[in-house]
């Protein structure tokens, strides 16, 4: 694992410039990842294509054709679903071949949207388009998406219009940018909030890394200084303002989704906005988002809550610094939890706070079991390990043997990395 800030080996065996963005390639823009039947997928024969990294073996995997889910007890009616069918695989049962995963990792700083971001979208946009208009139904107009942004997050609708200007005024992108009604996705995650001498939240995010976006975004859009990990082209999956509020999500276990904003509009919005936990809670109350999460909330004074959040219904908060992927301790759907462990790594973050663990301690642990997943190619592989520090203003992502500090002001940057795993 070495770090670079000048040549940088992209995945497709090319060179670039660590000034220069980039994330998924294109080449995933030719997969059709709703169409693809999750139940009817093989995986002990697919799982060798697969570990290839080639975007053509996911092409292979059956599709659904015409034929339709039954809807499942507990959807929500709304947002079509192009998750659900995943959790009816027993990923626990999936042994793949190891092999290794490189990543490049993008420290961007960048106060307003400019040029890094618009390297960022020409380099993505392929792909994130291709994903935003397949599977059955239609995305929202813009009239209908605009309307939802300006409703619910005022705040950002600035910023959007500068992002969609960026874009040359794409039609797509300015629904898109909106994240009304996206597909559905849903990553497995842990995340644990300590206070006392130390503030921390740390977090492992677990998915598929041809699926990461893999950027570190520095930014000051509405005046506030935000970094955090990026996704969706200006959302977030965890992050930390300023004020010393930092935010993290993992997907909350309840299949189904409906009309609502994607996360990580959300926890950008957390952060452009609010200064203090309180002021983030208020901010949850009534904000309508697409599927089940656990939102959990830090700020500098100490003060921490965990959200539940789900289509259709109130925002439930727990005085509780953990989460994984199920709602509160005991989980809805036990059969989805079990495919995760996410029971037993709540139990073990739980034990660890009760502990009183430090932020360091806490760090260290998210690297080991059960926390530390290495199921790559079954969407269930640790992407990084990120430690907040609000008392400190900094963010370190720390993988086995390598660790990456960033600031609110530290310039551009890249990393790169290898993930060992199946």
């Amino acid at each position: 694992m070495t770090k670079s800030a000048k040549n940088v080996s992209r995945n497709d065996g090319s060179a670039r410039s660590a000034g220069t963005t980039t994330a998924v390639p294109t080449a995933w823009a030719g997969v059709d990842w709703a169409a693809i039947d999750w139940a009817r997928v093989d995986w002990v024969r697919a799982s060798a294509r697969l570990a290839t990294g080639s975007p053509g073996a996911w092409g292979d995997l059956p599709t659904r054709g015409a034929r339709r889910r039954t809807p499942a007890a507990g959807d929500v009616g709304g947002a079509e679903d192009h998750g659900t069918e995943a959790f009816e695989t027993d990923w626990s049962t999936w042994q793949a071949p190891a092999r290794a995963y490189p990543v490049t990792v993008y420290g961007i700083h960048e106060a307003t949207p400019g040029p890094r971001w618009k390297a960022l979208f020409d380099a993505t946009w392929p792909a994130y388009r291709s994903w935003y208009l397949t599977g059955p139904g239609t995305r929202p107009s813009l009239e209908e998406a605009r309307g939802r942004l300006e409703e619910h997050m005022p705040e950002l609708v600035p910023t959007w219009r500068e992002l969609v200007a960026q874009t040359g005024g794409d039609g797509d992108a300015a629904r898109f940018l909106t994240m009304w009604n996206l597909p559905a996705f849903a990553p497995a995650c842990s995340q644990l909030a300590t206070v006392g001498e130390e503030t921390s939240l740390t977090r492992n995010y677990d998915y598929v890394p041809e699926l990461w976006e893999a950027t570190v975004y520095s930014s000051e859009f509405t005046g506030r200084k935000v970094i955090g990990t990026g996704d969706c082209l200006w959302g977030l999956l965890d992050g930390m303002n300023d004020a010393g509020l930092a935010v993290s999500l993992t997907f909350g276990g309840r299949p189904g989704s409906g009309p609502g904003f994607a996360i990580p509009l959300v926890v950008r919005y957390l952060l452009e906005v609010a200064e203090t936990a309180a002021q983030a809670r208020k901010l949850l109350r009534g904000l309508p988002v697409s599927m089940s999460y656990n939102i959990t909330v830090v700020d500098v004074s100490g003060e921490r809550f965990t959200a539940f959040v789900a289509p259709g219904q109130d925002t439930e908060f727990f005085d509780a610094c953990t989460a994984t992927n199920h709602r509160g301790k005991t989980p809805e759907y036990p059969q989805k939890a079990a495919q995760f462990h996410s029971v037993e790594r709540l139990e073990f973050l739980d034990a660890s706070a009760e502990q009183g663990v430090s932020a360091a301690e806490a760090r260290d642990s998210f690297l080991r079991d059960p926390l530390h997943q290495d199921h790559y190619s079954a969407g269930f592989g640790t992407l990084f390990t990120a430690h907040y520090r609000p008392d400190l203003g900094t963010v370190e992502y720390v993988w086995p043997g390598v660790s990456w500090t960033r600031g609110f002001d530290d310039p551009d940057d890249t990393l790169e990395l290898v993930l060992e795993g199946r």
